[in-house]
């Protein structure tokens, strides 16, 4: 296998719309070989997103309530219904070429979980995936979901892991279409506020290691952002 590096960066908090097109752009870029795999972390502010097989019933908080709380609501194309993404939450945006890796649409879902469950295990928390549904679970309660899109073998979107989450803003929507099952978050698991910046380096770690990358280089968000990375 030829050798693989992965760039790095950590955005922050930064607007879900601002991220969706710079997903697009850096999508491009790698389909044409002009940078390495990419992996985006970050915050958004209140958003819900309804994916390619969404259901619009499965918004139930009402015009006040998604102004009450500042809620944004797209629709975007995604695998995957309705979820939420806010502060406290910490989102994944890998954006690798799964032709250097496997073509494996599957067992990429499978190894993003593999992911969480590996940083929930590091807080001595018994992770795992349910049979049918994606994402990972805490006994029957949902702490990551994943929705995800590849285009000529290159990955958009990713996973949402409930860290220092408020989920009351879960109130809001039927999460991922799932009527029979409750949310949680990494500081409701522990019983303490965690650092984000702790939970985003095992992120890293395990996603060097699953993925098995030679080699990492971190960079700053004013330098992602800049034109000349851009152009």
């Amino acid at each position: 296998m030829i050798n693989r590096n992965l760039t790095y960066c950590d955005l922050g908090f930064i607007d879900y719309k601002e991220t969706w097109d710079l997903q697009y752009h850096f999508h491009q870029m790698r389909v044409e070989n002009q940078i390495s795999d990419l992996l985006l972390l970050l915050e958004h502010p209140n958003t819900y997103t309804l994916g390619k097989t969404g259901h619009i019933e499965n918004l139930i908080g009402g015009k006040d309530f998604l102004q009450k709380n500042d809620i944004a609501v797209y629709n975007i194309d995604r695998g995957g219904d309705i979820t939420y993404h806010g502060p406290g939450q910490i989102v994944g945006y890998p954006i690798i070429n799964l032709s250097d890796w496997f073509q494996d649409s599957h067992k990429y879902l499978r190894t993003l979980e593999e992911i969480i469950i590996k940083v929930c295990n590091d807080y001595n928390l018994d992770a795992k995936r349910i049979e049918g549904l994606t994402g990972v679970w805490i006994e029957e309660r949902k702490i990551a979901a994943i929705g995800i899109k590849i285009s000529r073998w290159v990955t958009m979107h990713g996973f949402a892991f409930n860290v220092n989450t408020n989920l009351e803003l879960f109130n809001g929507i039927i999460p991922c279409g799932i009527s029979d099952k409750s949310v949680t978050s990494l500081q409701k698991e522990v019983g303490r506020i965690i650092p984000i910046d702790e939970v985003k380096e095992k992120i890293t770690k395990h996603f060097i290691s699953h993925f098995e990358y030679d080699k990492l280089e971190i960079i700053m968000k004013k330098s992602l952002l800049n034109p000349s990375m851009k152009n």
